[in-house]
């Protein structure tokens, strides 16, 4: 039963994760990477993306250990307290977006012409609106995580997707008044969602006494919470800021480099960080058995496995970055000069997913040590360099995604040796080497080719996908820690 539950788990966070790319395709398709484009990429990310540096991480990091002692009675006072709370604060932000829209704007999407600024002050105006819905739905979600209903937490971003999309389909058609019409889309995902995650909620708030609901356990004191919202959202800003750093640079800079982005998160979250999430229990169970060869073990295996998927997922953007962004891109409005450099940027970003493959275990082991303000410290830090970056910097987002890297390289560093001597008996050598040599012999033969427009888009995917596995495959016949994460 639970092996059943955990792929069917899996297939909606790939669904969902799947139809969050067509999203992305239908915005390229229907608006390019005009001026436009970079008001509907921000106006439809705003919203979710406050909620999850505010919200959703800080949520699941305080209110699912408090949860797992309390009664369902409890559980279900304390949400309703945490509810109002939220929504208090998303009225205060939204007013304060809306209020400081004009400045707002010269941040998040300053190479904006002026004459899209009116439509783009409209959108920040649609994503304030929807900015209390998402707070909550953030809460909701935490509380379907609670309960282990991963369906029904997957199954809402999959309401949220088809229904923006559709949106995003009809806006298209009326590209002179596309604002309202996506504004109303997005509130209407935002609701729905919300109908969904109320929908699945358990309703008992009664003890089973039949005392009546039950009354909200004092809430953790204030600096839990800030080191909850600090340890979730930073990691978070880092990408988001880039972007915004990059709409400095003109029209359609901040779509392009939202799109190059999605190439590199798409492995990111489907290959290397389920791997940590997969790898978390089993790591967890062993520190606190105290038993060093167990911790050795898990976390040998996990570093493998995430490692070589990133390389794998770096050979694969390397080789076919341009025929994999014609593929999700290259529809509709999307321009040859734009899809080139989304195809060059996201190739520039995929050697970050190595640094990242690091970062997600070490951070396992530093959540299951209750260890994490090493790693709250070192992403702070590169927050501020790529701030001052931004600051006295270019905002040429290829020279973004090189800078992005190398601040993940140090975050990676600063992880790892958080994790204390024993890193070095943890760290599977043989099996990085494997990888990384492969990787590079991958990009020195794909140099030529990747900086060019391949002849045949689907033979740009098949070599593409044959270096991802081709990665895998040395590293799995030369590492015995391969061998063993891939049988577990």
């Amino acid at each position: 039963m639970f092996l059943k539950a955990g792929a069917l788990s899996l297939a909606l966070l790939l669904a969902s994760r799947l139809l969050g790319l067509l999203r992305e395709s239908a915005q390229a398709a229907a608006f390019g990477t005009s001026a436009l484009a970079d008001v509907v990429v921000l106006m439809l990310t705003l919203p979710d993306w406050l909620a999850g540096v505010l919200a959703a991480g800080a949520l699941a990091y305080v209110l699912l250990p408090a949860w797992a002692a309390q009664s369902p009675a409890q559980v279900a006072a304390t949400q309703r307290k945490v509810a109002v709370g939220l929504i208090a604060g998303g009225v205060v932000l939204a007013t304060l977006l809306v209020l400081l829209r004009q400045p707002a704007l010269d941040w998040l999407a300053g190479g904006l012409p002026a004459a899209m600024r009116p439509a783009a002050g409209g959108a920040l105006v649609w994503s304030a609106i929807a900015l209390p819905a998402a707070l909550l739905a953030a809460l909701w979600t935490t509380r379907l995580q609670h309960e282990r209903d991963f369906t029904g937490m997957y199954s809402a971003n999959l309401v949220v997707n088809a229904v923006v999309i559709a949106a995003i389909l009809w806006g298209a058609t009326r590209p002179g008044n596309a604002v309202p019409w996506l504004g109303t889309g997005l509130l209407a995902a935002m609701f729905l969602r919300l109908g969904w995650l109320h929908w699945r909620t358990p309703r008992g708030t009664s003890d089973a006494a039949g005392a009546g609901p039950g009354i909200a356990p004092p809430l953790p004191p204030p600096q839990v919470w800030l080191w909850a919202v600090l340890s979730a959202g930073v990691p978070l800003a880092l990408p988001f800021v880039a972007r915004s750093i990059a709409s400095q640079a003109g029209e359609g800079a901040l779509a392009t480099f939202n799109y190059a982005w999605k190439l590199v998160e798409l492995p990111l979250v489907l290959a290397i960080q389920l791997v940590a999430t997969l790898a978390f229990p089993g790591i967890a169970k062993a520190l606190a058995a105290e038993d060093p060869a167990a911790t050795t073990r898990a976390v040998r295996t996990a570093m493998a496995l995430a490692w070589a998927l990133a390389c794998a997922a770096a050979a694969a953007l390397l080789v076919g970055s341009p025929a994999i962004a014609q593929l999700l891109f290259g529809w509709g409005r999307m321009g040859p000069e734009a899809l080139a450099r989304v195809a060059h940027w996201g190739g520039l970003g995929a050697w970050g997913l190595l640094p990242q493959a690091l970062i997600a275990v070490a951070l396992t082991v530093l959540a299951g040590r209750g260890r994490m303000r090493a790693a709250v410290a070192a992403y702070a830090l590169a927050l501020v360099l790529l701030l001052a970056y931004g600051a006295w910097g270019t905002s040429d987002g290829g020279r973004l995604m090189v800078l992005l890297n190398l601040l993940l390289a140090g975050v990676a560093a600063a992880v790892t040796a958080a994790l204390g001597p024993q890193v070095r008996a943890w760290l599977p050598w043989r099996s990085m080497a494997i990888s990384l040599a492969c990787l590079l012999a991958i990009a020195a033969l794909a140099l030529p080719s990747a900086l060019g427009q391949p002849a045949d888009p689907w033979v740009g995917l098949l070599l593409a996908g044959f270096g991802g596995v081709l990665v895998v495959a040395a590293t799995w016949w030369g590492s015995g820690d391969m061998r063993s994460a891939l049988a577990r």
